[in-house]
C-alpha cells in the first residue's frame, strides 16, 4: 500500500508511542492529586507543556491541551468571542467546519458572521480582511494552510490588518504543523490550534495556543484544570506525546517540496485534461490536489485503491457527503468540477519511487 492521505491522518510515530508508554502504565496518576504518583503526573504533564510553548515561542501558562483540532478551533472562536465586547465575527469561504459551524453557532446567538471570499487559487487577501474589520469585531478566524488544496494563506499579513485594529486573530494551524514555523509572535496571532494526529500522535489530543494579553470563556467548566481553561482530569500521555510528535516533526522541507513538484509536473503532464487545485507555490510541502474534469472522482479513488493507492477526494470531515468541496466552490469551481476532486498528500518518508508509481496508476485509472 502506498498511503497518500495524510492530511487525514498519519500514524503514530514509534518514538511517540515510546514517550506514552510510561504514562499509560506505571506512571497512572491523576495530575490533580497532591501525593507522590499524582505529583509524577503533574510533572511530566508540565513538562510536555513546556516544550510545546518553547517550539510555539510562547508562555507555557498559555498552553491548554485539549482533545483535538475541533475542540481547539471551537474553543478559540466561540471563547474569544463571548468574551469580547462586540458581536461580529471573521472567517473565510474556505476553513475548516470547525470554525464555520462555530461561526454559524456564534451567528444563532445573535452576532454578525462576515465570510471573507478567496481567489481561484484559495488565498485570502488582506484587503478584503481591512474592509471587513469593524469595531465591534471580536473575532478573526483565518487558516494558516487549508487542508483540501494546500493553499498557504499570508498570515502575517492578514494578523498585521487584524492587529491595527486591535482585534485578536486566530489561525488554524492543523494543517501547517509539522511544516511552517509556527512561532506566534512572528506570526502576529493571538490564537493558534494544531491537532496530535496529523503530526505523528494519537488521536484525540490538540493543542490551543491564547496569548495571556487575549481573553476566552472556556467551554468546559468543571474542576479547573488547564488552569481554568479546560475542566478534565488532563490526558497525561496524550499531551505527553503530542510534545514529543511536535518536536519530531520538525525538519527541512526542500526533498519533500521538490517530490512534489515532481509528481504534480508529470500528471499535469500525462493525464489529458486535468488541473491542479490551490497555489502553485505557496502550497504545503506535502500536498497535490487535482480535479480531473469529466471523470468521476469517487472512481479514480476506487481504482487507485484496488491499485495499492490510498488518497482521498477532500477533507476526511465530510466522508459520506454528496456535497461538493466548499472549498472548491469558494474557489469558484463549478459544483460538477468539484466532484471531480482527489487529493494526494504525504509525509518526509514518501519516496520518489512511490510517487512514480502513482502516477503509473493515476494514468490507468483516468485512461
Amino acid at each position: 500500500m502506498i498511503y497518500l492521505d495524510e492530511a487525514a491522518t498519519t500514524p503514530i510515530k514509534r518514538q511517540v508511542m515510546e514517550a506514552m508508554w510510561p504514562h499509560l502504565g506505571p506512571q497512572f496518576g491523576n495530575p490533580s492529586s497532591h501525593h507522590e504518583v499524582g505529583e509524577a503526573a503533574r510533572d511530566a504533564l508540565e513538562q510536555a507543556r513546556a516544550e510545546v510553548a518553547d517550539m510555539l515561542g510562547a508562555r507555557s501558562s498559555e498552553i491548554t491541551f485539549t482533545s483535538g483540532g475541533t475542540e481547539s478551533d471551537n474553543t478559540a472562536v466561540k471563547g474569544i468571542a463571548l468574551a469580547a465586547t462586540g458581536r461580529h465575527v471573521i472567517v473565510s469561504a474556505i476553513e475548516h467546519p470547525a470554525v464555520l459551524e462555530s461561526a454559524e453557532f456564534l451567528g444563532r446567538m445573535g452576532y454578525e458572521v462576515t465570510v471573507l471570499p478567496v481567489d481561484h487559487h484559495g488565498l485570502i487577501s488582506p484587503a478584503s480582511l481591512t474592509a471587513a474589520l469593524r469595531d465591534d469585531t471580536a473575532v478573526v478566524s483565518l487558516q494558516m494552510a487549508n487542508n483540501e488544496v494546500g493553499t498557504i494563506q499570508p498570515l502575517e499579513a492578514l494578523a498585521e490588518q487584524a492587529a491595527q485594529r486591535g482585534v485578536p486573530l486566530h489561525t488554524d494551524a492543523v494543517q501547517a504543523a509539522g511544516w511552517l514555523d509556527l512561532d506566534v509572535t512572528r506570526l502576529g496571532v493571538q490564537a493558534l490550534s494544531i491537532s496530535g494526529h496529523k503530526i505523528g500522535a494519537p488521536k484525540g489530543v490538540g493543542i490551543l495556543w491564547v496569548s495571556r494579553r487575549t481573553s476566552f470563556e472556556p467551554l468546559i467548566h468543571g474542576g479547573g484544570q488547564e488552569d481554568g481553561h479546560r475542566s478534565g482530569t488532563e490526558n497525561v500521555a496524550a499531551a505527553v506525546g503530542i510534545a514529543a510528535a511536535l518536536r519530531l516533526s520538525a525538519g527541512a522541507v526542500d526533498e519533500v517540496v521538490a517530490r512534489r513538484d515532481f509528481f504534480i509536473k508529470r500528471v499535469l503532464a500525462e493525464v489529458p485534461g486535468s488541473e491542479l487545485t490551490g497555489h502553485a507555490s505557496r502550497r504545503l510541502p506535502g500536498s497535490a490536489s487535482f480535479v480531473f474534469p469529466g471523470r468521476s472522482g469517487e472512481s479514480i479513488l476506487l481504482d487507485l485503491e484496488r491499485r495499492g493507492v490510498v488518497c482521498s477526494s477532500g477533507s476526511a470531515c465530510a466522508a459520506g457527503s454528496d456535497e461538493p468541496s466548499h472549498v472548491l466552490t469558494a474557489m469558484g469551481y463549478p459544483a460538477e468540477i468539484a466532484q471531480t476532486a482527489v487529493r494526494f498528500t504525504f509525509g518526509r518518508t514518501t519516496t520518489h519511487e512511490q510517487l512514480d508509481g502513482v502516477v503509473e496508476h493515476l494514468v490507468a485509472a483516468t485512461g
